[in-house]
């Protein structure tokens, strides 16, 4: 791997990650020794192919799932440390995640679907912190609209809004705008930057797209499990 970044203020901090799955053909090496630090409100892109093993290192950070090896630090957290209880408690409210595939509850509306995790997590006032976050993205006007109601464009502004609901530190992007046409893309993408200017959240952004990768401050390439460069983006270059 090519010499790193290291930013000061390490919100994540991973050493010699490895995970390895089971298959019926056997173990298979996804991760392969990855190390990273991410400061606190930097804007990161993870570039490469399917199959590179971009999204497992997304679930890794996000504890979804369990590294094989080495070490995951979040927040100050050892994650190796926690067991599943403890693992749920502390993403609770960190995490913020936004898939290619919208996950909406079919029978919910957008309001429901925002306020639901608010719910279960306890917090007060789901349902006006949902509308709020509606409103953030956009959607004030379809708040009792079922998903099958809604455009693509709207429906992964609803996966927004329930993302970003419970104020994360961390949003992780997985191909956000993987199921929509290239101009609800572009209108997706600049909703997602615009949020993480105002609410300083630190930003992980999966993408096949170099172009969009330049906007964010680093941008890693990934490749058979491992990260084998890292460059500053358009961001980073226009800050400094």
């Amino acid at each position: 791997m090519t010499d790193t970044m290291t930013p000061a203020d390490p919100l994540i901090n991973l050493e010699q990650v490895t995970l390895t799955l089971e298959s019926r053909a056997g173990k298979v090496e996804i991760l392969k020794g990855i190390d990273l630090v991410i400061a606190s409100g930097e804007t990161i892109a993870i570039l490469g192919p399917s199959g590179s093993g971009k999204s497992s290192l997304m679930a890794v950070m996000a504890g979804i799932e369990r590294a094989t090896g080495g070490r995951v630090m979040v927040d100050g957290i050892d994650f190796n440390r926690l067991d599943e209880d403890a693992l749920a408690l502390h993403r609770r409210g960190r995490f913020g995640i936004v898939l290619q595939s919208f996950h909406l509850i079919e029978t919910m509306t957008a309001l429901e679907n925002v306020a639901l995790p608010l719910e279960i997590a306890g917090r007060a006032g789901a349902y006006d912190r949902a509308r709020a976050e509606l409103a953030a993205v956009g959607l004030s006007h379809r708040l009792h609209h079922h998903p099958a109601e809604l455009s693509g464009g709207e429906q992964q502004r609803v996966a927004i809004a329930r993302a970003l609901a419970d104020d994360p530190a961390i949003l992780f992007a997985d191909e956000p705008t993987g199921n929509l046409d290239a101009a609800t893309g572009r209108e997706v993408i600049e909703l997602i930057f615009r949020l993480h200017r105002e609410r300083s959240t630190t930003l992980l952004l999966i993408t096949h797209d170099p172009v969009l990768a330049e906007r964010c401050d680093r941008i890693l390439q990934m490749s058979d499990g491992r990260i084998f460069s890292e460059e500053s983006g358009r961001r980073a270059n226009e800050n400094g």
